[in-house]
Order: C-alpha cells, then structure tokens, then sequence
C-alpha cells in the first residue's frame, strides 16, 4: 500500500512539474534564437551583430503553421489540469480503471505536447528554408539558427508527463493485482 502511495504521489508531482515547466515554456520568449555573424562589413560599426540578433518566441509570429502550435501548447497546459483532477479523484477512489484512463491521459496529452513542439520546429527550418529560397543563400550565409531554453522547457514538460501517465499505469496495475496471502514458513 504504501508503494501505491508513493506511485500516486510521485504521478501528481510530475503532473505539477510538467504544467509549470510548460507554463513557463508558452510564455517566454526564447523558443528561436537567430545570431547573425556581420563579420564582413565593419563599417556599421560595433555592435551592429549583435543587433541584428534576435529571440522570438510563440506570440509574435502567425502564420499557418504556427497557429498551430500557438492552439496546441495552451491547450496541453488547459489538458493537464483536467488530468490532475482526474488523477487526484481516481487517487482517492483507489480505481484501478480510473488510474489506467488517467495514465493513458497523460500519455496522449504527452504526445500533443510532442506534436506541438515538433510542428514548432519543422515549422521554424521550413520559415528558414523559404527566407533562404526568397533572398539567395548568400544573405543567409551568416545567419545561425537555435532554438533556445524555452523549448527545452516543452521537452521537460513532455518528459514529465510521459512519466506521470507511465507512473499512474503502473499504480494501476499495482493495484488491480490480486492480493497474495503471506505464506508461512514452517
């Protein structure tokens, strides 16, 4: 019993852990970083690199794509609420059928967290791509593109709630196993 206590508990603080990572993922801003090396024209003067280099992050661009992302991430954040009181209540129901929907929950609100950081990121080389294919290669020579500490926040977050609904599936087993009597040794 005491294992399932420590499955639930660990479950609930991963689900907390992934909301506040992702939380913080949406709203800042260093999802794309561009650095642009101006080492060939010195007569801009110094500095001029560095303000040409950039961060972005899902707020100030919409574009097709990107619409996307700017829907999917907000309502991952909006899905693991759900979860969380989903999970607390089959907790305390000790449900064993509760526990598994939760744990399969949590892993597809998992997966939309993975979609949303993926189709940000192809979405990020195709923009870059088609600015390369406008402009010629030769005005993207210099141009260096990241992705920065925001979107290592998502994949924490996808982690973290991956793990959570593996966690609530174990705990789901754990307690739909039968109950073995204790043998005794003579």
């Amino acid at each position: 019993m005491a294992r399932l206590g420590a499955l639930l508990l660990a479950s609930a603080l991963g689900a907390l852990l992934s909301f506040a990572l992702l939380a913080a993922a949406v709203a800042s801003d260093y999802w794309y970083i561009l650095e642009v090396a101006d080492a060939g024209n010195r007569s801009r003067g110094p500095g001029r690199a560095e303000q040409l280099s950039s961060h972005s992050g899902l707020w100030r661009i919409c574009e097709a794509l990107h619409r996307t992302v700017m829907v999917v991430l907000p309502l991952s954040l909006v899905l693991l609420v759900c979860g969380w009181v989903c999970g607390l209540l089959s907790s305390l129901a000790r449900s064993a059928l509760l526990l598994l929907l939760t744990g399969c929950y949590f892993l597809l609100g998992g997966a939309l967290t993975l979609v949303g950081i993926s189709v940000y990121i192809g979405y990020s080389h195709l923009a870059f791509a088609e600015t390369a294919r406008q402009y010629g290669p030769q005005h993207v020579q210099g141009v260096r593109i990241s992705f920065g500490w925001s979107v290592a926040l998502a994949w924490g977050s996808c982690t973290s709630e991956a793990l959570s609904g593996a966690l609530l599936l174990t705990a789901a087993w754990a307690l739909s196993r039968p109950v073995a009597p204790h043998s005794v040794v003579v």
